[in-house]
């Protein structure tokens, strides 16, 4: 049976020597076309089960590759990027090659960083208040944010930070005033750093796998 390029994300040209396996327990690899590299693993499937062992394996792939070699960007994938052929793969990296290019300059440099607030159990919290202030805190150390879905009533802050890696102490810092200000009423849930998933807008077709 013949195997398939799963990927997990686009870093620029260079070699890449991980001491992690990806989905399936496969090892990494990467698929090279002029500047760019895809980052990828071959399994049996083009249809891979979304287990918990196999998100976090695509998830820690990439986490991988962020702190290779003193900090490598990269513009990721979602999970189940799989395409049948090495040849189908260039093809996506030679027609995406403009778009992919733009999103690794935008990113150069930067994590994704995610803050979450949570009830505890009975308090009460002025929620616009709250949310106002630890907006802008984290705004002031981040270069940009997303939102995210508050998915829980007691879900009051859910949001992702693009931060340059020089500046995340800075934002550790944030994270630890608003642990202080807020802790005694708010879980405050602080993860990262992670490819930045919420920063990338590159659409690729089915037609291209």
């Amino acid at each position: 049976m013949s195997s398939n390029r799963y990927t997990y994300g686009i870093i620029e040209q260079a070699p890449l020597d991980l001491d992690v396996t990806g989905v399936d327990g496969a090892p990494i690899e990467t698929v090279d076309y002029r500047s760019l590299s895809a980052v990828i693993s071959e399994i049996e499937t083009i249809e891979p089960e979304r287990t918990d062992e196999n998100a976090t394996a695509h998830d820690e792939v990439l986490r991988a590759v962020l702190q290779s070699d003193g900090g490598r960007t990269v513009v990721p994938m979602r999970f189940g990027m799989v395409f049948k052929t090495e040849n189908a793969l260039k093809n996506i990296l030679r027609n995406g090659r403009v778009a992919f290019r733009r999103s690794l300059n935008d990113l150069d440099g930067m994590v994704e960083l995610g803050v979450k607030l949570v009830t505890k159990d009975e308090a009460t919290v002025d929620r616009p208040a709250v949310v106002e202030d630890v907006a802008t805190r984290l705004r002031e150390v981040a270069d940009t944010e997303a939102g995210n879905d508050l998915y829980s009533d007691r879900l009051v802050f859910n949001r992702s930070y693009l931060v340059e890696r020089d500046d995340q102490t800075a934002f550790d810092d944030a994270v630890a005033e608003i642990r202080e200000t807020y802790g005694d009423d708010l879980h405050v849930q602080y993860n990262g750093p992670w490819a930045p998933y919420n920063f990338v807008d590159i659409e690729i077709g089915a037609e291209g796998r």
